[in-house]
């Protein structure tokens, strides 16, 4: 089967403007993500509405992809330049712009779940250490994931589920396995058109997680799991922890 990783890149963003040509060690932050790509893909693209992004990857020999400015999510753009990338891939490789420890281990584990020809849509969770405290599982922009016996996902919230009744929140994580969504996806190239023609559903709204949307259209999220830490970069700050985590660490 063959894959195409797209990493859409936006320069508005609410909480760090900017953030895909933030400086991480000696180079932009997007810069990192396509090359933790092509460990892993042949085709790799950034896909973005700024001229400013585009330009600097190309700059560093990386194929860029001009989108709409008025997409409302990653997926809706990444959507729209497998359209115009040119590659008949049968699947699409969604990886976050912000995410440049990325792993190739976790790349190829995503595209493993394509091994069963049931698997429309496949997604990464990481389990929670057992002493995770109570506050760090609370925390709403971490999302978690509830699986069933075939690591299909049930639910995806901001909260934290399920509730274990009768045990103390800060013992909770010792006694059932929490999973941390990591905002990974990879799609069927056909079912990638489709969803981006889905409604809103009322539970995407209430926890700003569009991959309700899929759940609730009747779609199954096959699910993987890593047991690599990443750093995702969605403030100043995360910039100042994955600079110290880039000190620690080499990719």
């Amino acid at each position: 089967m063959e894959y195409v990783a797209i990493i859409p890149a936006r320069y508005a963003s609410t909480r760090f403007p900017g953030k895909p040509l933030a400086l991480l060690g000696n180079k932009p932050v997007v810069i990192h993500v396509c090359e933790q790509a092509l460990k892993v893909f042949d085709h790799v693209f950034v896909a973005t509405d700024d001229e400013r992004i585009a330009a600097v990857v190309m700059a560093a020999g990386f194929c860029a992809i001009m989108t709409q400015e008025n997409h409302k999510s990653g997926t809706d753009r990444c959507c729209e330049a497998f359209k115009k990338c040119g590659i008949d891939a049968g699947v699409v490789i969604n990886i976050q712009g912000d995410e440049p420890f990325i792993q190739p281990s976790q790349l190829i584990t995503l595209c493993e779940l394509f091994d069963d020809q049931s698997t429309d849509i496949a997604t990464l969770v990481k389990p929670f250490p057992s002493d995770t405290p109570y506050e760090k599982l609370a925390n709403p922009n971490c999302p978690k994931v509830v699986v069933d016996d075939n690591m299909h996902a049930l639910y995806f919230s901001r909260s934290v589920i399920p509730y274990v009744r009768g045990i103390p929140e800060q013992g909770w994580a010792s006694r059932h396995v929490y999973y941390k969504h990591i905002g990974l996806y990879a799609f069927k190239s056909h079912v990638l058109e489709k969803i981006t023609t889905l409604p809103q559903s009322t539970i995407e709204k209430a926890e700003s997680l569009e991959q309700l949307r899929w759940l609730s259209a009747g779609y199954k999220i096959k699910v993987g799991v890593t047991n690599v830490e990443t750093i995702g970069i969605d403030s100043p700050d995360d910039l100042a922890a994955a600079e110290l985590f880039l000190k620690q660490n080499s990719l």
